[in-house]
């Protein structure tokens, strides 16, 4: 049985670890996007460096890799006897940020695992999901900065699994006890990997999104 989440937790960590901005990037402009604009491995630098239709991808993939690692996650526990269906979700959801930031396939030089958290929100949790989603939209929308709604949404994720119940027929089904550290979990790595927006955020020097300079 441990092998078995060993196994996901792999598994998530090398979904995770296919940057997508990076190959996207080369593919439609020629450069790595980590030696352009911020050096992040993300969708935001993607649309500053390469254009819209480039985030859009980038982002769409990066959101689906977490839906993938958590779906693989479920249906392992829906045919391993006796396992835990909610730990093994939890694993696969970890391991799948852990592999978009530090991508072992990229020199561990990845993203800040945003989108790539929303994906695992999404189908763990698809209410808790969108509601953190629009909170982060309309932040981005009234700042125009993008860490801010990232940072707040993940710290607002957390909180809401205290006071919200999971909805049925979501992918994970009991949202107390290690699901609220799970919660802390995610968001900290999140919060973490934006450590240099926040002090920029602190200083009042944080970057904003310019849409008339971004190219199509």
């Amino acid at each position: 049985m441990i092998v078995a989440y060993i196994v996901i937790a792999i598994i998530a960590y090398l979904i995770g670890s296919i940057s997508f901005s990076v190959i996207i990037s080369k593919k439609m402009a020629g450069f790595d996007v980590r030696e352009k604009g911020s050096g992040n491995a993300g969708s935001t630098n993607v649309l500053r460096t390469v254009g819209k239709k480039a985030a859009a991808i980038t982002l769409l993939c990066d959101v689906l890799k977490g839906v993938v690692a958590i779906l693989i996650a479920y249906v392992v526990g829906l045919l391993v006897p006796d396992i835990n269906k909610s730990l093994l979700i939890q694993l696969a959801g970890i391991a799948v940020i852990l592999g978009h930031t530090f991508p072992i396939f990229f020199n561990f030089k990845g993203g800040k695992g945003v989108a790539t958290s929303l994906g695992v929100l999404l189908i763990t949790n698809w209410n808790i999901g969108l509601i953190c989603l629009v909170f982060a939209l309309v932040l981005m929308i009234l700042t125009r900065m993008v860490s801010l709604g990232s940072i707040a949404a993940a710290i607002l994720f957390p909180v809401l699994v205290i006071f919200m119940p999971a909805v049925e027929g979501s992918a994970y089904l009991v949202p107390e006890g290690n699901y609220i550290i799970y919660a802390i979990i995610l968001a900290i790595l999140v919060v973490y990997n934006h450590r240099a927006n926040v002090k920029r955020l602190l200083t009042g020097t944080e970057n904003r999104l310019d849409f008339k300079k971004i190219s199509k």
